[in-house]
C-alpha cells in the first residue's frame, strides 16, 4: 500500500474515463438523494417516532421496553463496529460496491416496511425492536459503500462541496419526512388514518420505507456506473456497456479496473485490515490520528442532536410543539451550515473548516450554560447546529483526501468502527455532569468536554506527507 497518488498511471490507463473533477451533475444529484432517503430512517424510525411507539405502554412497562430497545441497539452497534471495515474491504471493487450498497438498502427498506406488523401488544415488541436494530445495521453498512464513492465522484477540487450538499440534502430530507409524519400521521393527523390498533403509528413504517426507496432508487439503479478510484490512483468512468440495472445485480458489468483482491475468510480479512492500518501508520500517521480524533469529536457533535430536545424541554421549558418547531429549524440551519461549509472546505481545506466549526460549537455551548430563557436556547441552540453540519461534512472529505487509492471502502468502514467504539462518551459524560452538579443544564458541559478532547487530538494530528493529500487545492 502506498500513499502516493500515481498521476502517471492515471494518464496511461486506457480505461480512465472520468475527468479529474469527478462525476457528472446527474450522478452527484443521485448520490445526494440517497442521503435524503436514508436520513429519514434516523429521524423518523430511530429518533422521534417509531422507537417512541415501541417503548409506549401497550408493549409493557417503560423500564422493560427501554431495556429491550437498548439491548438490541447495543448488539447492532457491536455488529457494525466489528464488521464495517470488512464490509468496506469487500466493497473495494466497482461491482462489489454497487452490490453492497444496493443489497443493504433493500434490506433497510424491507426492515422498515415489515415494522408495520409490530402491533401494540407485548408479543410484538421483539419483532419491532429487532427490525429497527437490523435496519440500523443495514443502513450503516450501505453508508460505508456510499461514503466510499465520494473521492472518485467528487474529485479533489469539489469534494468539500459535494460532501456538504450530501449532508445538507440529508438534513433537509429528514426534517421534511419528520414534519409530514408528525402532522400527517400523529398530530393532528390530517391524513385521517385510524388510530385503532395504532394503525397510524404502524403506517409510519410503510411511509418511511416508501420514502427511502423513492429517494435511494436513482443511485441504486446507477450504482454500477459511478466513477471508481483504483489502486493506481486512476479514476475510472462508467463502461459504455453499462446499463441501468436494479443495483447492478444484473446486466452488463463494468470492467474491474484492478485485479480482484484475494478473498479470505473472516480471520484473513482482519489480518488484511490490520496490515492496512500498519501500512497507514508507516506512510501517513495523520490518517490514523485523524480516525481517532474524528471519532471523539463526532460523538460530541452527535450529542448536540441527541440531547437537544431533552435540554429544550427539561431546562428551557419548551412545550412538545416548540420542541418540534426547534427540531425543524435546527435541521434546516444545519443543512445551511453544511452547504456553506462545503464551499469553504474546497477553498480553505477541511482541517480549517473542522477546527473553526468545533471552536464555534464550544463557544455557543459555553454561552448557553450561563444565558437562561427560551431566547437563549433558540439563539445558541441554532448556532450549535449551524456548526455541526460543516464539521460532519468536512470530516468525511478530510478522510477521503487521506485514503490511499483503492482502499476507500475499507477505510470508510474503519471510520464507522472508530465512531461506534467511542459512542459512549457524550451520553456518559452528559449523565455524569448532570449527576455531579445537580442540574440538567450542566449536561452541556459533558458534550463540550468531548468536543474539546476531539479538537485537541485534531490539533495534535500531524499534517499528512507531501503528495499524500489534496486537502488544500
Amino acid at each position: 500500500m502506498t500513499g502516493e497518488h500515481s498521476s502517471t498511471a492515471a494518464r496511461d490507463s486506457p480505461r480512465t474515463a472520468a475527468p479529474p473533477e469527478g462525476g457528472s451533475r446527474a450522478r452527484v444529484l443521485m448520490w445526494c438523494l440517497w442521503d435524503t432517503g436514508t436520513t429519514a430512517y434516523n429521524s423518523v424510525m430511530l429518533t422521534f417516532v417509531f422507537t417512541v411507539y415501541l417503548t409506549s405502554a401497550p408493549f409493557g412497562s417503560s423500564e422493560h421496553t427501554s431495556t429491550v430497545l437498548s439491548a438490541a441497539m447495543t448488539v447492532a452497534g457491536f455488529a457494525i463496529a466489528l464488521t464495517a471495515p470488512i464490509i468496506g474491504q469487500r466493497s473495494d471493487t466497482p461491482h462489489s460496491r454497487a452490490t453492497f450498497l444496493t443489497g443493504n438498502t433493500w434490506v433497510l427498506v424491507a426492515c422498515t416496511a415489515l415494522a408495520f406488523f409490530a402491533r401494540p401488544e407485548p408479543a410484538f415488541l421483539y419483532l419491532g425492536v429487532g427490525l429497527v436494530a437490523a435496519g440500523s445495521v443495514a443502513q450503516e453498512f450501505s453508508t460505508v459503500s456510499y461514503n466510499a464513492m465520494l473521492p472518485a465522484l467528487a474529485g479533489p477540487h469539489r469534494m468539500g462541496k459535494v460532501s456538504g450538499w450530501g449532508w445538507g440534502a440529508g438534513y433537509v430530507g429528514g426534517i421534511f419526512a419528520l414534519a409530514f409524519v408528525l402532522f400527517g400521521f400523529v398530530t393532528p393527523g390530517f391524513l385521517g388514518i385510524p388510530t385503532h390498533d395504532a394503525l397510524n403509528y404502524r403506517a409510519v413504517a410503510l411511509f418511511s420505507a416508501a420514502w427511502i426507496l423513492v429517494f435511494c432508487l436513482p443511485l441504486m439503479l446507477r450504482s454500477r456506473s459511478m466513477p471508481f478510484r483504483s489502486h493506481d490512483g486512476a479514476v475510472h468512468g462508467p463502461s459504455p456497456a453499462a446499463t441501468p440495472t436494479l443495483g447492478g445485480l444484473a446486466g452488463p458489468p463494468v470492467p474491474e479496473p484492478d485485479a480482484p483482491r484475494h478473498r479470505h475468510g473472516v480471520l484473513g480479512a482482519y489480518r488484511e485490515l490490520f496490515a492496512t492500518i500498519a501500512g497507514l501508520w508507516r506512510v501517513s500517521r495523520a490518517t490514523v490520528f485523524f480516525l481517532l480524533s474524528s471519532a471523539v469529536y463526532r460523538d460530541g457533535l452527535a450529542g448536540v442532536f441527541t440531547f437537544g430536545g431533552v435540554l429544550a424541554a427539561g431546562s428551557f421549558g419548551f412545550s412538545l410543539t416548540e420542541v418540534i418547531l426547534f427540531a425543524i429549524a435546527a435541521n434546516l440551519i444545519a443543512a445551511l451550515g453544511a452547504f456553506v461549509g462545503g464551499s469553504l472546505d474546497d477553498a480553505l481545506g477541511p482541517r480549517t473548516v473542522i477546527t473553526g466549526s468545533l471552536v464555534g460549537v464550544m463557544l455557543a455551548g459555553t454561552v448557553l450554560l450561563f444565558w437562561t430563557g427560551k431566547p437563549a436556547f433558540w439563539v445558541c441552540g441554532l448556532a450549535l447546529c449551524l456548526f455541526v453540519g460543516p464539521a460532519q461534512a468536512a470530516s468525511r472529505t478530510y478522510l477521503g483526501r487521506l485514503i490511499p487509492p483503492g482502499h476507500d471502502g475499507e477505510i470508510y468502514g474503519l471510520y464507522a468502527t472508530t465512531g461506534r467504539a467511542v459512542s459512549f462518551m457524550a451520553p456518559g459524560l452528559f449523565g455524569m455532569f448532570v449527576s455531579l452538579l445537580g442540574a440538567q443544564i450542566w449536561g452541556i458541559l459533558g458534550i463540550l468536554v468531548v468536543v474539546a478532547v476531539g479538537l485537541a487530538l485534531l490539533l495534535l494530528t500531524p499534517k499528512p506527507p507531501e503528495g499524500f493529500t489534496t486537502a488544500h487545492v
